[in-house]
This record gives structure tokens, sequence and C-alpha cells, in this order.
């Protein structure tokens, strides 16, 4: 049986790989805290440095340390379900759910085409190419059983291409991007907005309890983050007024470390074996698969007036969390950016880890009888 790090080892472990974050965060890079913490914590697990006691059977950081890091994680990315989120895409549904069909049948081909031409198995192969994000498909790809060094890998290189071109073509084709100036707290210190924090906690523990009760994928994430979009939604209608709570912004950060440091604490270096063709495979794959965004993108932002750099971050495959700090820093309309990437990690989360199992069931199916059939 595979034992998990002690507290004291998971504390070290976390405040070392936060100093990578934190690194690349003062760089600039708006993703930072996410890909700095994730490279020290698997170089860290990698090298098991004796200083960690790490195990020599590990497996990595306790998982409720990966669900309290989801669980903030949900609240976050459900208060982004206000009503100016939900009248922005009411307003433009129908050129909306065309487009994040296209990127989910494409992500889906591009899942298939990595499958075929390297040797990762079809699980691990559809949810590296799962447009969900850096901070939820490898934790979600992690309670179903995929390997989650695989889809971090291809996940961190996808946000890497699309954070590094959407401003570079927006460049080329004229578009004027504006740096916003630093905003004030979003979210002031206050009676209603703690006591509305402290609503908010107790409806993601509600939508765990009921996404463990109907079997979602990584119940902490998802469940907590439907429950929280409903109450955020529902009591800013009862009082007229978007509620905030008081969430500073490092809650934010501190989830991402928790996460970037309990994903990478499970890596070891069997999982790398082959992974040069992978990122190959992933790299051409993916470019495909964002050059036929920003087409999709173009055309929205034609036929419906809307600024190229706002459809551009909206449709790119990037994820919630790194694809809405890019429009603040972008200058584009951050409310439609947010909400077509919430309905589209919403659908993900829901619908494609059920579909990505029954598929790998099915391929499994598939093997043991041709292999019965060569028995025979």
């Amino acid at each position: 049986m595979k034992a998990t790090l002690s507290f004291s080892s998971t504390l070290l472990l976390i405040i070392l790989s936060a100093l990578g974050g934190l690194l690349l965060s003062s760089l600039g890079m708006s993703i930072g805290w996410m890909i700095g913490t994730l490279i020290v914590a698997t170089t860290l697990a990698i090298t098991r440095p004796q200083f960690l006691k790490v195990p020599s059977n590990s497996k990595g950081m306790p998982k409720v340390w990966l669900y309290i890091g989801q669980l903030i994680l949900a609240i976050e990315l459900g208060q982004q379900i206000n009503l100016t989120v939900v009248s922005t895409f009411v307003d433009n549904w129908l050129p909306v759910s065309i487009i994040l069909l296209i990127s989910i049948l494409f992500s889906l081909g591009s899942g298939f085409i990595l499958f075929k031409f390297t040797s990762n198995d079809l699980l691990t192969s559809l949810f590296s190419t799962a447009p969900g994000g850096l901070s939820a498909m490898p934790g979600i790809a992690e309670e179903v059983g995929a390997n989650t060094a695989t889809v971090s890998v291809v996940q961190i290189m996808r946000v890497f291409l699309v954070v590094l071109t959407v401003p570079l073509l927006v460049s080329s084709l004229g578009e004027q991007a504006t740096v916003a100036a630093p905003s004030k707290a979003a979210f002031s210190f206050s009676l209603e907005s703690v006591s509305w924090t402290f609503v908010l906690v107790f409806a993601a523990f509600i939508g765990y309890l009921i996404g463990k009760r109907f079997k979602f994928p990584a119940p902490w994430l998802v469940g907590g983050m439907l429950t929280v979009g409903i109450m955020q939604v529902a009591g800013s209608a009862i009082a007229g007024y978007n509620l905030t709570a008081w969430w500073p912004h490092l809650v934010l950060i501190i989830a991402q470390v928790i996460i970037a440091t309990s994903i990478g604490s499970r890596f070891h270096a069997d999982m790398f074996q082959g992974m040069k063709r992978t990122i190959g495979v992933a790299f051409i794959s993916t470019i495909v698969l964002i050059g036929t965004m920003f087409l999709c993108a173009y055309i929205v932002s034609e036929v419906g007036g809307i600024p190229f750099i706002t459809t551009a971050l909206a449709f790119a495959p990037g994820g919630v969390a790194e694809m809405a700090t890019t429009s603040v820093v972008l200058g584009a309309d951050a409310p439609f950016v947010v909400a077509v990437q919430v309905f589209r990690i919403l659908i993900v989360s829901l619908l494609l880890p059920p579909i990505f199992r029954w598929f790998y069931q099915v391929g499994e199916q598939k093997v043991h009888a041709h292999a019965k059939v060569q028995e025979r």
C-alpha cells in the first residue's frame, strides 16, 4: 500500500513549491502561480530530496489538500456566474453554443489523434485535450484514474500557447488591446460581504454532497461550483444587485498553489516515459485547435459586432481563471469572456468525464474481446 506525505512534509512541499509560483507571478505571468508551483512541486516529487522525507512508495500529498483547493476554486468560479454574466450569455447564446460545440468536438478529435499516435491510453488522451483549463482538468482526471502527468503537461502547453498567441494575433489584426489599470479590491470587507461568504461556503459544501450522491466527477469542484453559481444568481436576483462575498485575491492564489502542489506531488519519473512523442503530437493538434477557435472567434466578432480580442479570449481553450485574468490585463469584455468560459467548463466538467469513461470502457471491452478471439 502506498503511503502519503506526512503533515510536516506536506507543508514544507507547499511552501517550497509556492516559491516557484511567486517567481513566475512576479515576472508578470497571469497564470504564474499555477505553472510555477506545479513545476517546482513536480521537480521535488521526482528528485525526492532527503529533507522532504518522501517515502519510496509515496503517492503524494493526502487527497484532502486537493479537495480543499477544489472547494476554494469552486467558490471562486461559482461567484463569477452572476446576473451580469447570465445576461451577457443570454444575449449571445446561439453563436456561443455553436462555437463551444465546435471546440468540444475538435478537442475530442485531438484526443483520439493523441491516443492513436502515442502510447497513452484513451482516457488520458481525452482528458489531455479537453478544453477545461489547467486549474480543473488534472484534478478531475486524477479522480477517474487518468495519467495526471500527461494531462498536466498537455494542458500547460496549451495554456502557454493560448496566452502567448492571443495578444500577438490580435495585434497583427490591428485590434487595440489596452492594458487595464490596477483595479481596487473587488470584494470589500463588510458585514454583508462576510455573511455572503459563509453562505457560499455552505452552498459549496451542499454542492459536494449532491455531487457525491449523484457521482459527479470531482464533486468538490463541480458540485460546489454549480450550487455556488445557483446561489449567487438567486441571491443577486432577490437583492436586485450582484451580491459580492469577501473573497480576497489571495484566496485564489492559495487554491492554485494547493491544487498545483497536490498534482505535482503525485508525479514520478516513470510517468514521463514516452512523453517526447506525446508532446509533439499534442503540440500539432493544439495549434490546429487554437487556429480553428481563432477563426470562429473572428467570424463571431464580425457577425455580432463584438471586439475580436473579447471573442478570441472567450473561445480560446485556455480555462476560466487563465482567460479571465488575461481579459482584464488586455482590457477585453471580462463578463462575456467569463460567461463563455464558465459555460464551457460546466459542459466539460459535467458531460465529458462520463463520456470519456464510456469510450474507455467500450475500448477495453473490444480489446478483451479481440484477445479472446486470438486465444481461440
